[in-house]
C-alpha cells in the first residue's frame, strides 16, 4: 500500500496540481492585497473617505461603534457589508484573471489543432506495389 501511494504522490498529474494550489494560495493573498490596500482606498475616498472594511450593521449589541475591530472586541453580531464587498471584487479579480488563463490556453489548443500535420508515409506494401508498377510502365 506504501508503494502504490508513493506511485500516486510523484505521478505528474498530482505534483502539478500541488504546485497550481500553492501559486493559487500566493495569488489569492496578492489579489486581496491588491483589493484592500490598493483599489478600495481610492474608491472610498472618491465617496467621501469611507473605509470599506468598516462598513457594517450591528444586529446585536451596546450602541455605536466606530469600527468593525470594535463591535468584534465588545461581542456585537454585525453585518459585515464592507468586508462582503471587498470579498466579491477579490473574487472578480480572480475568476477575470482565470478566465484570461484559459482563454489564453484554448488559444494555443486551436493553434495546435490548426497547424497542418504531415501526411502520412505509405506502407511498405504500397510503396513496393508503386514499384512494381513503375517497372511495368517502363517495360
Amino acid at each position: 500500500m506504501l508503494k502504490e501511494f508513493k506511485e500516486f504522490a510523484v505521478r505528474g498529474n498530482v505534483v502539478d496540481m500541488a504546485v497550481g494550489i500553492i501559486i493559487g494560495g500566493a495569488f489569492g493573498a496578492i489579489v486581496q492585497s491588491l483589493v484592500n490596500d490598493v483599489l478600495m482606498p481610492p474608491i472610498g475616498l472618491l465617496l467621501g473617505g469611507v473605509d470599506f472594511s468598516n462598513i457594517f450593521l450591528v444586529l446585536k449589541g451596546q450602541g455605536p461603534y466606530a469600527t468593525l475591530a470594535e463591535a468584534t472586541a465588545d461581542g456585537a453580531v454585525t453585518l459585515n457589508i464592507g468586508v462582503f464587498v471587498n470579498n466579491v471584487i477579490s473574487f472578480l479579480i480572480v475568476a477575470f484573471a482565470v478566465f484570461l488563463l484559459v482563454k489564453g490556453i484554448n488559444r494555443l489548443r486551436r493553434q495546435q489543432a490548426a497547424a497542418p500535420t504531415p501526411p502520412a508515409a505509405p506502407p511498405e506494401d504500397i510503396l513496393l506495389l508503386r514499384e512494381i508498377r513503375d517497372t511495368l510502365r517502363k517495360e
